[in-house]
């Protein structure tokens, strides 16, 4: 039989359990609507939640009784107001991606993956220069100082037109951090290693620099070979297909690998030059 002791200790835990669940579940609700529109509704709310509690506090009658009846009457408006944010949690929690551990990250990261592929194959094929770096776990806000702020959400057709020959911004290189294109015409640290090949221009260079000293992917497109390249961790591939860049870049963003930094390239023809 139970003693009285040990019902104590049973309730504790269940109330822990139900704290952590509580806590996790909003967790996950952050992480759905970051990066949305939402963030802003939320943060009104917030404010309203406070008045509240300060007229409650102050003994203000007339703001607690408006501030009530905005609670009151809120829920239903949040319901309206969240309603994209509210069905993409549901469809999510149908595919079994709410409560999976990097479910929504991974499925930013396929988007983003998609889009520079799509746009380095259009690049590719009309020789069109472009250096394009992905921030990992190494803070690349020292380089990203050096370019143009656009904090934009990633797109091919947005990396397409930064790197048109004679715009403003083609000139440098684009830094992808937490999947959008955070500044353009950034410029990135040359790498003065004495085995690169002499045919290879400062694109390269910088691509390898920047992966020298930071753990971010960096893709190069030759405006004078249309070839794409690929460096990370002072190595570089050369001539990668459409298909093997979309393969390197599914693995190195993927959680599993961002859990795991010590992993190697599984590269085939790794080389300098």
């Amino acid at each position: 039989m139970f003693s009285w002791p040990d019902i104590n200790i049973f309730n504790y835990l269940t109330d822990i359990i139900d704290i952590l669940l509580v806590t996790y579940v909003i967790y996950k609700l952050i992480m759905v609507i970051r990066g949305t529109k939402a963030v802003q509704l939320a943060k009104g709310i917030l404010v309203i939640i406070a008045v509240w509690f300060l007229s409650k506090f102050f003994g203000l009658r007339t703001l607690e009784w408006m501030m009530n009846n905005a609670i009151y009457y809120g829920v239903l408006a949040i319901i309206i107001i969240f309603q994209p944010e509210l069905r993409r949690a549901l469809e999510q929690l149908g595919r079994g991606r709410f409560f999976s551990r990097g479910g929504i990250v991974e499925e930013q990261n396929k988007q983003s993956v998609d889009a520079i592929v799509k746009a380095t194959s259009y690049m590719a094929k009309r020789r069109i220069g472009a250096l394009i770096s992905v921030e990992r776990e190494t803070g690349l806000n020292e380089y990203i100082e050096t370019g143009i702020p656009m904090k934009a959400n990633l797109t091919s057709q947005l990396l397409i037109n930064i790197f048109i020959p004679n715009t403003p911004l083609h000139d440098g290189a684009v830094i992808i951090k937490e999947n959008e294109i955070t500044a353009a015409a950034c410029y990135l640290p040359l790498s003065e290693s004495p085995f690169i090949s002499k045919e290879l221009g400062t694109r390269h260079r910088a691509a390898l620099g920047v992966s020298e000293v930071t753990d971010s992917l960096t893709v190069v497109v030759s405006e004078e070979t249309g070839g794409v390249s690929m460096t990370r961790n002072g190595e570089l591939i050369r001539d990668i297909s459409e298909e093997r860049l979309e393969e390197l870049l599914e693995h190195e963003l993927s959680a599993k690998t961002k859990t795991n930094s010590s992993s190697r390239w599984n590269w085939r023809g790794k080389n300098h030059g």
